[in-house]
């Protein structure tokens, strides 16, 4: 949710909130300009690698990918003559990327987490993610303990493939279920029915070795009845995953949705409709032990998803493959959405004479960046460390400005040991001006209201 209306500073430009969907970030250069320079970023320690091959293109789906259809014989799970030969030469060329890129930091800082996003992750054979997991450690490296998510869709894998990628380092799945009505999937376009969505459910279960795995689904479908999303949510629980992922509809020019729907005309849900299956997701995940961390995000405690917490914590990383954009330096960038163009930004990178658009976009356009993420998370925007970074001005124009969320409850505004201020105690700290300090240490939206009603 977290609607672009939301008046975050008055002063500050209306921006668009990143995507739900953390896989492909929004590419917006760094600014260098704020009043009180920043410390330099750390270097990166996580890497998105986009694995771009689908059966088929779902109707809600504008991500970058390459379909190779439902009657396309099925890649050897252990790689060779069986392989795509469009999955084989696109898996060199994200190892030749891969090679010619510079680590940020001399300083050998190992990657802490690889996630191998989509498309359609596992339709690619293990040994060919295997050879970008090497390429990565041989490049970057690989900490102790890494955690490495790949995305799955249920049909194109089985216990065998499944145990293979494990063996292999994989130690969390995210599984791209997204409904559990047979009609619905049908309706969204989804290469999967009910019976293989069962079946990966308990391909995935049964895994030794594979504590770690995700449950993907999508709310405000057409025709979708809140009995449909009830049931989806309980099939969800008994699942047991140890994460969950809700993503909200988003009808995106392009796609077929897009040409059949206009978003809150039916058979699309209104803002209302959509606003009610968000707070049944949170009701129902949280009385079932789910810990709402972000906005989009659920999990039992300790199974938060590292490598999407760096995106919402602004930290650094690395990206690699068709369309994927990176943040490194503290410049976002991305790179071709197309293969013949992606192919020859690889050259580019390769003969040294690759360069990309830096631009400065000012110290408010940096400050938007970190109230939206900060705000998609449970733990919030840390107000003090944004004073220190965007100056006591900026910081008060934006406390003023959540004054009337935090009067109505839609904003919690928090002291240093994160106990809830009072709207009185909020006003009050207001009226003084921070004279003797502020006790406003921490500001969060509200869960569930919070999330929908901003």
């Amino acid at each position: 949710m977290l609607r672009s209306t939301f008046p975050l500073v008055s002063h500050l430009p209306s921006r668009k909130p990143p995507p739900i969907r953390p896989r492909l970030p929004p590419v917006r250069p760094y600014a260098s300009s704020a009043a009180s320079p920043p410390p330099p970023p750390p270097p990166p320690a996580s890497a998105y690698v986009h694995l771009p091959f689908c059966r088929k293109r779902c109707h809600y789906c504008d991500f970058p990918i390459v379909a190779l259809g439902t009657s396309s014989p099925p890649t050897s799970p252990h790689g060779g003559d069986g392989d795509d030969p469009r999955i084989a030469d696109y898996v060199r060329l994200l190892l030749r990327e891969v090679a010619a890129t510079r680590p940020v930091s001399d300083d050998g800082v190992p990657l802490e987490t690889v996630f191998f996003g989509g498309g359609t992750p596992s339709l690619v054979p293990p040994r060919l993610v295997a050879a970008v997991l090497d390429a990565l450690r041989a490049r970057f490296g690989l900490s102790a303990s890494p955690e490495v998510s790949i995305e799955m869709d249920p049909g194109t894998f089985d216990a065998a493939k499944l145990r293979e990628l494990v063996g292999l380092g994989v130690n969390r799945v995210s599984l791209g279920v997204q409904a559990f009505q047979e009609d619905l999937l049908r309706a969204c376009g989804r290469a999967h029915g009910l019976r293989e969505v069962h079946d990966a459910v308990g391909i995935v279960t049964a895994c030794e070795g594979l504590q770690n795995w995700s449950m993907d689904l999508i709310s405000s479908l057409p025709n979708q009845t809140e009995e449909m999303w009830e049931e989806s949510l309980r099939c969800t629980v008994d699942a047991r995953p140890t994460h969950v992922s809700v993503y909200d509809l988003q009808i995106e020019q392009g796609t077929k949705f897009g040409q059949l729907y206009t978003p809150g005309v039916y058979p699309l849900p209104n803002e209302t409709d959509s606003a009610n299956f968000y707070k049944i997701a949170s009701k129902r995940l949280s009385e079932a032990g789910y810990n709402h961390y972000e906005i989009s995000s659920y999990c039992k405690t300790g199974y938060e998803c590292k490598h999407n917490v760096t995106y919402w914590q602004n930290r650094s990383f690395y990206a690699f493959g068709l369309g994927s954009a990176s943040y490194i330096n503290g410049i976002r960038f991305s790179r071709p959405r197309r293969m013949k163009e992606y192919a020859e930004w690889v050259q580019k990178l390769e003969n040294g004479v690759w360069s990309h658009e830096s631009g400065n976009s000012g110290i408010k356009d940096m400050a938007m960046d970190v109230v939206m993420l900060s705000l998609r998370t449970a733990w919030g925007l840390d107000v003090q460390s944004f004073s220190k970074t965007f100056g006591r001005s900026l910081t008060e124009s934006l406390c003023n400005t959540f004054r009337p969320f935090v009067e109505s409850g839609l904003v919690i505004a928090m002291d240093m040991e994160r106990r809830a201020l009072q709207p009185s105690e909020f006003e009050l700290d207001l009226q003084h001006d921070g004279e003797n300090g502020s006790r406003v240490a921490f500001i969060r939206l509200s869960d569930p209201d919070g999330r929908v009603g901003v």
